[in-house]
C-alpha cells in the first residue's frame, strides 16, 4: 500500500483546491479551501468561524472531499475521493501556516503576524481515502483506509 500512499502524496502535493462536504441543518454543502497537508496524509486549512462549512463541522464532524487535479479533457484523471472526521484546532499553528502562505504564493509569515485574522485551523483526518489514477488503474479506484 506504499505505493498507493506516495501517488496519493503526488495528487496532495499538486493540488491547491479540496472541495470540502459538510452538513448541517440545511442540508449538504460543499466548499473549497486551499489546503496543506502532513505526512499522514491530514488535511489543514483555515477559515472564518462563521462560515458555514466551519460551523457544520462543529455539529457534525462527518466529512467528505475531493481534490482534482485534472485541469481538461485532454489531461489524464487525476484525483482523490475521502471522508471522514474534521476538527477545528486552536492556535496560530505557524507550521501550518508557513506551508500555507507558501502554496498561496505569500512571504511567510512571522511568528508575531496574525494568521489569522479572526478565523481558526481545521484538519480533516481521513478514514479511507480512494484515488483516482486513470493512467495507471484505469477506472479502477484504489483504496487506501486507515
Amino acid at each position: 500500500m506504499e505505493d498507493i500512499k506516495q501517488l496519493i502524496k503526488e495528487v496532495l502535493e499538486k493540488g491547491y483546491l479540496m472541495s470540502l462536504a459538510t452538513v448541517d441543518d440545511g442540508g449538504v454543502w460543499v466548499s473549497d479551501v486551499i489546503f496543506v497537508h502532513d505526512d499522514d496524509l491530514n488535511m489543514y486549512w483555515m477559515s472564518k468561524l462563521h462560515r458555514r462549512h466551519s460551523l457544520a463541522i462543529l455539529k457534525n464532524n462527518k466529512v467528505a472531499a475531493t481534490i482534482t487535479v485534472t485541469l481538461g479533457p485532454k489531461e489524464d484523471e487525476l484525483g482523490i475521493q475521502l471522508e471522514g472526521i474534521a476538527e477545528k484546532i486552536e492556535g496560530a499553528r505557524y507550521d501550518l501556516a508557513k506551508k500555507h502562505f507558501v502554496k498561496r504564493l505569500n512571504p511567510e509569515p512571522k511568528e508575531t503576524d496574525d494568521v489569522l485574522d479572526g478565523g481558526s485551523w481545521y484538519v480533516l483526518k481521513p478514514a479511507k481515502i480512494e484515488l483516482i489514477h486513470k493512467k495507471l488503474f484505469g477506472f479502477n479506484k484504489q483504496t487506501l483506509t486507515f
